[in-house]
């Protein structure tokens, strides 16, 4: 049974939209800043366990204290 050339155009259409949304979610996962975001996100919460953030703070300490000790010696 053939199509009428206005359902035909409707079918092309509807395909026409939801492949716009498709593409427009796509690029919207996978867009640059969000991976920039996540990544920062990610290093901000390894950083505030405390396993982490004690020993480099402590090597901060000792880094400081050395190039104090180099610069008055």
């Amino acid at each position: 049974m053939a199509r009428d050339p206005e359902m035909i155009q409707r079918e092309i259409e509807e395909a026409r939209e939801a492949l716009a949304g498709t593409l427009d979610e796509l690029s919207e996962r996978a867009h640059p800043s969000r991976f920039v975001e996540s990544g920062a996100d990610a290093l901000r919460s390894r950083l505030a366990d405390p396993r982490i953030k004690y020993p480099l703070i402590g090597l901060g300490v000792l880094v400081v204290l050395v190039l104090l000790r180099r610069l008055f010696r």
